[in-house]
């Protein structure tokens, strides 16, 4: 078999030869997306660290003083804040707007601060001992992403020892094996623990019933584990659960809390019941047939896109030790295309549709106060989870978004009318499940109403890339409308007559502005997806006129005085500034208003301000700086920053300094641990690959000199296109585009454009010339 044929069938794993010590480093991750677990391997002593993704402290049992984060009044103090702003009174304007348009949360001291918006909570802890009496060979540990399966396997003396883990879609269940070939079989002992003080044990038969409930919000959790032995004897004491003799063990896991995603209540789901029917569901059903079962629901969505780029397969090393050859200056780029692929795991695993969408962390979290809440970060951490999820091909896992998104309406309606006395509704930095949608109780990073802005791209990129009509009528654009009023309200003509937002703040970096670049900048794509909606759907009413005039009228971007793209209306950028977020360059990537083609001044400064800024930075400021050099087509500088975001680290602090990284099992450092690196680096490979924003099918707009022969199959372009891309030495040698749609399609290939026309369902080849073969 040609090798490079056998690389690309070849399982997906990362591996390593010895347990993990590290959660956040070197634990491995299964997910179903509304569950997910942490497995280390441990040979004596096995641990699985459990999570539920709607189990937060917080929100609804602290409404008292609470109240979804709104200052009911708050908008008396907008416009004498503004007048400070026009005054350029810059220092009073920040003043004013921190005490009087910051979010209220419970308490009036620091340390009460967080009470009230809650965290998101581990669930509990699995501990599973295994007898051994003779001396550990052949350890092996492995994520199997192909297959969505972990896997744990040594002999101990001449007996072996099998473990097998995985989450199933399906069936909303964690399962999990143990197997061994002695004779006699062995004993295992199984504790389940809980970092919550309210929890109790019982047994149903052969089955642990966890109950328990958050101390300071009362919601209820819990838990149902059947255990089932061959030819073992199984007991139980309280948490604890002893199986003497048993060849195979294995243990089905559902689990739920009473959150319910209705607002304002957020409760009244009777998991109780959805356990036992859940549970119930599964009973009977072998291992090996929800394994199956399992393994097809996952490849139904991981195999609709490969990447294979040539070079040699270093996977007979450790992960761990792989990574670090590659950091020393190696060449591997499988290992680059096992990172790709390991995103597109990881948002299928915590993100499918019922489930809520993936927070900072995935849905994998360890404690009970973890940084930052594990939360929604609206400032472009969650949406840089989302990223790659059109363009991958897992435009399933993006409904979890959207479907959240509509949530968080009425909720957003009632911040924008208290704070702002507006139309329309708003989310800013933090959110949790509790509709928390006002601006966060500290000042600059907690105001940022552009969130529900960002948030609508990504609703009309999910119509842009799948064409549903009725999805963009019923559900899209009443999400895009709600937005886009509240700026039509919030917008104000500054003295040269241009639209502005005031205030605003480039998010986390610098002062309070009439005009932060990237409020206009989302406002701008706002409004341009707005108008192609109503035009698409033949709506041509009074808001869709205001949003033309409005869109007229709105301050561009602007090219300040050493030829940086500026950050704020006013021309104050520091060359020096090395700061992680680079919200000005929003035109530039995800959105398309900066291009090479259309505005290469633009595309100019933008360039300009990413060299200031250089190419270090926390975790997923690396992989959005991959996706910026990506949209300037600069392939070699794009797979640069991608060397760096995988270089090793061990730094699971959370001082927010340049120190970014991957930790051995490539979990992306921020540090600590966030789900966004990962995104950001595999959206960032996409988009070096591919890319549609421009009304065009791009091939290899970005390809480094790394990758010079390879193939991809199944990326996703907007219209619905699949493409296949082969190309050898650098240089394209064919492509298959498949439509699902009759529609035209221009491909460009370098300087070389031509245009096609589709019907449904058609697939044509195109050779390195554009011609069809």
């Amino acid at each position: 078999m040609n090798s490079s044929i056998a690389s690309e069938n070849a399982d997906l794993k990362l591996w390593y030869d010895k347990e993990a010590k590290s959660w956040m480093r070197e634990a491995l991750p299964i997910g179903n997306a509304f569950m997910g677990a942490m497995v280390f391997g441990g040979v004596e002593r096995e641990h699985i660290q459990l999570n539920e993704e709607s189990l937060w402290a917080g929100g609804p049992g602290e409404w008292d003083q609470y109240n979804g984060g709104n200052r009911e009044g708050a908008y008396k103090h907008l416009n004498e804040v503004r007048n400070l702003l026009s005054k350029r009174e810059f220092d009073k304007a920040h003043a004013l707007a921190s005490k009087e348009l910051s979010g209220k949360i419970k308490g009036s001291k620091n340390q009460d601060l967080w009470e009230g918006f809650g965290a998101y909570q581990t669930f509990g802890d699995l501990y599973i001992d295994v007898e051994h009496a003779e001396k550990i060979s052949e350890y092996r540990r492995e994520l199997n992403i192909s297959k969505a399966l972990a896997g744990v396997s040594y002999k101990s003396g001449t007996v072996s020892h099998k473990r097998t883990y995985f989450a199933s879609y399906p069936h909303n269940a964690l399962v999990f094996q143990f197997k061994n070939n002695s004779e006699e079989g062995i004993d295992y002992t199984i504790n389940f623990k809980s970092l919550h003080e309210n929890v109790t044990y019982s047994r149903d038969g052969n089955v642990l019933v966890v109950d328990g409930a958050v101390e300071n919000n009362g919601m209820g959790f819990g838990a149902k584990m059947l255990i089932e032995s061959k030819n073992g004897n199984i007991s139980f004491n309280g948490s604890t659960i002893n199986i003497k003799k048993s060849n195979s063990v294995v243990l089905k896991l559902v689990m739920g809390t009473s959150y319910s995603s209705s607002y304002p209540e957020y409760t009244g789901n009777n998991y109780k019941e959805k356990n036992t029917s859940k549970l119930e569901a599964i009973k009977n059903i072998s291992f090996e047939s929800l394994k199956k079962g399992h393994m097809a629901d996952y490849a139904n969505l991981f195999k609709r896109v490969r990447l294979n780029l040539d070079g040699e397969d270093k996977n007979y090393l450790p992960t761990d030790k792989r990574l670090r050859l590659y950091a020393s200056g190696e060449r591997d780029p499988k290992l680059e295309s096992l990172y790709f692929q390991y995103g597109r795991y990881l948002l299928i695993s915590s993100s499918r549709p019922g489930s809520l969408p993936a927070n900072l962390q995935g849905k994998w979290n360890d404690k009970n106060a973890p940084p930052w809440a594990s939360d929604y970060h609206m400032n472009i951490n969650l949406e840089m989870i989302y990223w790659p999820a059109e363009v991958t091909n897992l435009s399933d896992c993006h409904e979890p978004l959207i479907k959240y998104v509509e949530t968080l309406i009425a909720p957003g309606k009632k911040s924008a009318l208290d704070f702002f006395n507006a139309d329309g509704w708003v989310v800013n930095t933090m959110n949790n499940p509790f509709g928390y949608t006002a601006p966060g109780w500290g000042f600059p990073w907690g105001f940022f109403p552009g969130g529900a802005g960002w948030l609508s791209q990504h609703v009309w990129a999910h119509y842009d890339f799948n064409k549903d009509e009725r999805y963009l009528k019923e559900q899209g654009f009443p999400i895009m409308k709600e937005s886009a009023l509240f700026w039509l309200d919030y917008l104000v003509e500054d003295e040269m007559g241009y639209l502005v937002s005031s205030p605003s703040y480039s998010p986390e970096h610098g002062g309070i502005s009439s005009g932060a670049s990237m409020d206009l900048q989302i406002v701008w794509d706002l409004f341009t997806n707005c108008l192609r909606a109503c035009e698409i759907l033949d709506i041509k009413d009074n808001f869709y006129n205001e949003v033309k005039e409005a869109r007229s009228k709105l301050l561009l971007p602007k090219i300040g005085k050493w030829g940086q793209l500026q950050e704020w209306k006013e021309d104050v950028d520091d060359p020096e500034s090395k700061h992680r977020h680079i919200s000005h360059l929003f035109a530039l990537y995800p959105g398309h208003q900066i291009s090479l083609e259309k505005t290469p001044n633009l595309a100019k400064a933008a360039k300009v301000s990413l060299e200031a800024r250089g190419d270090e930075g926390t975790g997923w400021s690396l992989g959005w700086k991959i996706n910026f050099w990506a949209r300037l087509h600069d392939g070699n500088r794009a797979h640069k920053i991608l060397k760096r975001l995988l270089k090793p680290t061990t730094d699971e602090g959370f001082e927010m300094v340049v120190g970014g990284g991957t930790y051995d099992n490539l979990l992306c450092a921020h540090p600590p641990f966030q789900l966004d690196g990962n995104m950001g680096g595999t959206a960032g490979i996409a988009e070096m690959l591919l890319q549609s924003q421009s009304g065009e099918i791009n091939i290899l707009p970005a390809l480094p000199d790394a990758w010079p022969t390879g193939t991809v199959k199944g990326l996703k372009a907007r219209g619905g296109f699949e493409v296949d891309i082969n190309w050898t030495q650098g240089k394209l040698e064919k492509i298959l585009l498949k439509s699902p749609f009759s529609q035209s399609v221009k491909i460009r290939y370098n300087n070389k454009v031509i245009e096609l026309d589709m019907v449904a369902g058609q697939a044509i080849r195109l050779n390195d010339k554009l011609v069809k073969k």
